[in-house]
């Protein structure tokens, strides 16, 4: 049996709403769907959720809308950060920020939720928003590279939990690193800018090599260019398709196997995007 997993940085999820994010909750209406950037506080987040249910309810996804589990982590620093997630799967866990950092800039930007499948599979979806980092403030680039760091250790916990058939993971979100020149489309203009630094990219190879975890999206698409998931809001870069590969799923290898088949759902047009990030989708058959 397939579920969809989807990732989508909402860049505001009040603006999101203003430009019709629940029309694409109710299009989709994803197994379990990770949001990062929320940036609202709760007492407004809550009922644009409530909105979301209502749309997956509408399509049939749910029973009712109590059956739409919600997690979520508003950012400590006003108007920062903040990840969510829903899914219409059974939940047994649920547990927020990333263990061993405790910096109101670090949070709202790590959530872990257990799921199980209708075919009875266990899975921990991480949902993530790593820090941007600006390469010309050493402030900024230590908060990135302190998260980066502290996520190894997690990273170790869940390759080993889904080591020789355990419990599976995926991690969902924004990282703000695009991995190889593949990933970006000005490679050589940006090797010098936060997000494609040797220093920061090294991380992925790290995850991807020593950690095991794989990276679904690249794993399916093949050694192309893009596809990308951002785009500036500055100049033509999403009408030129100028874009950077930052939005990514990263699965424990039992996980990635049965990947089927991914999505980036890039706006028809620049003035009907909610995000400035296309929402990432993939479908495992488990």
């Amino acid at each position: 049996m397939t579920i969809t997993i989807t990732t989508s940085n909402v860049n505001g999820i009040r603006a999101a709403k203003r430009k019709g994010i629940e029309t694409w909750a109710g299009e989709h209406t994803p197994n379990v769907w990770c949001m990062q950037e929320v940036r609202a506080p709760q007492e407004e987040i809550d009922p644009i959720f409530d909105e979301f249910a209502f749309e997956y309810a509408t399509a049939g996804a749910i029973a009712d809308q109590g059956e739409l589990t919600r997690v979520n982590e508003v950012c400590r620093v006003k108007g920062r950060a903040g990840v969510g997630l829903l899914t219409n799967l059974k939940v047994t866990g649920k547990r927020y920020g990333l263990p061993g950092l405790d910096e109101d800039v670090d949070s709202g930007r790590w959530i872990e939720t257990d799921i199980t499948t209708p075919s009875g599979a266990e899975l921990t979806v991480a949902c993530v928003y790593v820090h941007a980092g600006n390469a010309d403030d050493p402030v900024k680039m230590g908060q990135k590279y302190r998260f980066l760091d502290t996520m190894l250790v997690r990273l170790g916990q869940l390759r080993d939990e889904a080591a020789d058939g355990g419990r599976q993971a995926v991690l969902c979100g924004d990282f703000n690193i695009a991995h190889t020149p593949l990933d970006i489309k000005n490679a050589k203009a940006n090797e010098t800018h936060a997000g494609f630094l040797p220093e920061e990219r090294v991380y992925i190879d790290k995850w991807l090599g020593e950690y095991r975890f794989v990276d679904v999206m690249r794993q399916l698409a093949g050694e192309v260019q893009g596809p990308y998931t951002w785009w500036s809001q500055r100049g033509r870069a999403f009408d030129n398709n100028v874009g950077w590969r930052l939005d990514y799923q990263f699965a424990t290898p039992g996980l990635a196997a049965t990947a089927q088949g991914f999505s980036i759902d890039k706006a028809s047009s620049y003035d009907t995007r909610w995000s400035d990030h296309a929402p990432v989708s993939i479908t495992y058959d488990i």
